[in-house]
């Protein structure tokens, strides 16, 4: 085959012709080429072609879906795929013609049982508020959409514990605990979609990972089905369990590549009476980082949240959003500090005279506190705004980094220095546990910029030692990235893990691990 201009991702709509085929660059995401039964797919340089491994859907496996699911639960209806083929940034489009909607742990088996025997691929999707391209078909997989499965199996008052189906959205089940007096561990600016199946598929962060920790601390049990149906009973509701290997831990932040969670249960805190939410200025980022540890040292046992954004944050939420307006005057820095007790008043006067003692210091230039819940609403909207905000702005280039705090600020810099104009360099994100997400827009997709960007971000996150994916997942944008922040043997043990488990690699293809290295499993 002639060699061929490779369509770098995230590309404009535009089409381009090949010299035996043509070739369709889609918009912001693939270009790909037909030739008999296969597919290329270009991700910036990399070709990706379909695994000739996989079969493509017949007639009888229609019929066979039909015959356990029903008709209405199998769908072919190419307006109902469309939002399914295509994740929550319009960035990555598959080509599914079959979603599959199971309603128990039973179906789920007898589907994957089925797709394993006929090396059907298949995609394990949840509510598809992903960012990585994780949750939705590369080629032609199979989706298998848990929606249907959104009941509350129990929930155990004295010892906080719900357990419920994966398809559960995450709002839903924290209205229900909100009656019976209790919280989610994890709160997203996505619960209104996302569903708490994909949320430990993914090791899901959130805003409030400072006070509760991540989901490998708060999820009890799992049940998950693997690549040949077989159904993995691991949903035990006790805090302490050490006989033999903690497998549930596999599920959590696997992505699906490994099995489909179909229950969890999970630890659920009390719901505290006393919330209280501030809203102030930082000079710099060094001071953020100092009124952190502040914050941990005077309001550590009731301290939630604590986010920070920068002042083209802040611009580019009140260019783009209705209805939001800065509490404050502009800064460059701006920290949104939650606190959740049980005093109100012990907390109230607890918050302020930290507050008055550090704005008295100079830390702090300027702040609010919430005075009622609109307002707690209001400077939560800011913060929660800017993902919505900067899909808005244009062209977005998304990097979800763990970094060492003192560190953390420094690429957004050096990113700010080395783009120049037209890009925007966007720096916000969860600083109590050193998540930054750090967001470039620009007027249109341009493959110059991305050459600017990577691989120069994850060569600078791995010279610092940290995390090219902080919450978000490596999905298929950084299938190939992983190396930057794992070894080489620890790649390989996944790999290795992944044949074990998936020996016929039916199970989320093409994503997670680098596919030079899982292409023949």
């Amino acid at each position: 085959m002639e060699k061929r201009r490779a369509c770098m991702l995230l590309c404009q709509w535009s089409f381009t012709k090949a010299i035996s085929n043509h070739c369709r660059v889609l918009h912001r995401a693939l270009c790909f080429q037909r030739s008999s039964n296969q597919v290329i797919r270009f991700y910036g340089s990399a070709p990706l072609e379909r695994s000739a491994s996989f079969s493509e859907i017949k007639s009888e496996d229609i019929n066979y879906f039909k015959s356990i699911l029903g008709e209405n639960n199998v769908i072919q209806d190419p307006d109902r795929l469309q939002p399914a083929n295509t994740d929550w940034m319009d960035k990555y489009k598959g080509s599914s013609k079959l979603m599959l909607l199971p309603r128990s742990t039973e179906e789920v088996s007898h589907l994957l049982r089925y797709c394993d025997s006929r090396s059907l691929a298949i995609v394990p999707q949840g509510g598809n508020t992903g960012l990585v391209g994780g949750s939705v078909p590369v080629f032609d997989e199979v989706i298998i959409n848990m929606s249907s499965m959104n009941k509350i199996i129990s929930f155990d008052k004295a010892s906080g514990i719900l357990v419920c189906e994966a398809g559960c959205i995450l709002e839903n089940l924290e209205s229900f605990l909100d009656n019976e007096g209790f919280v989610m561990p994890l709160d997203l600016g996505a619960k209104g979609s996302c569903q708490i199946g994909g949320n430990v598929s993914t090791n899901a962060g959130g805003l409030r990972l400072v006070r509760y920790g991540s989901l490998h601390g708060n999820v009890l049990g799992i049940e998950a089905v693997l690549a040949n149906g077989t159904v993995m009973d691991m949903l035990g509701t006790l805090r302490k369990d050490n006989t033999g290997y903690d497998l549930k831990h596999l599920f959590i932040g696997s992505e699906g590549s490994l099995g489909i969670v179909t229950k969890i249960s999970i630890l659920t805190p009390p719901k505290l009476s006393a919330t209280n939410v501030a809203f102030l200025a930082c000079n710099d980022y060094f001071s953020c980082q100092k009124l952190l540890f502040e914050a941990r040292r005077k309001l550590g046992e009731v301290l939630s949240a604590f986010e920070f954004l920068d002042s083209h944050a802040m611009d580019v939420v009140l260019k783009n959003l209705d209805g939001i307006r800065n509490p404050l005057p502009p800064y460059n820095f701006y920290v949104l500090i939650e606190t959740t007790g049980s005093d109100e008043s012990y907390d109230r006067e607890k918050l302020e005279t930290f507050l008055f003692r550090l704005m008295e210091s100079g830390l702090i230039l300027d702040g609010v506190v919430a005075q009622d819940i609109n307002q707690v609403l209001s400077f939560w909207r800011i913060r929660e705004g800017i993902p919505e905000a900067l899909m808005k702005s244009g062209a977005v280039y998304k990097y979800d980094l763990s970094l060492p705090l003192e560190k953390m600020y420094d690429l957004v810099d050096e990113m700010r220095a080395r783009l120049g104009h037209p890009a925007n360099v966007v720096g916000y994100g969860h600083l109590g546990d050193g998540n930054l997400h750090l967001n470039i827009t620009a007027p249109h997709y341009d493959d110059a910029i991305l050459a600017q960007i990577e691989p120069y971000v994850y060569e600078w996150t791995s010279k610092h030692r940290g995390s090219i994916s902080a919450e978000h997942g490596i999905g298929l944008m950084k299938a190939n990235k992983i190396h930057y922040s794992k070894p080489p043997e620890v790649v390989q043990l996944m790999v290795s893990i992944k044949k074990l488990m998936d020996p016929n690699g039916i199970l989320n293809p093409y994503k997670v691990l680098p596919h030079h290295l899982s292409a023949n499993n």
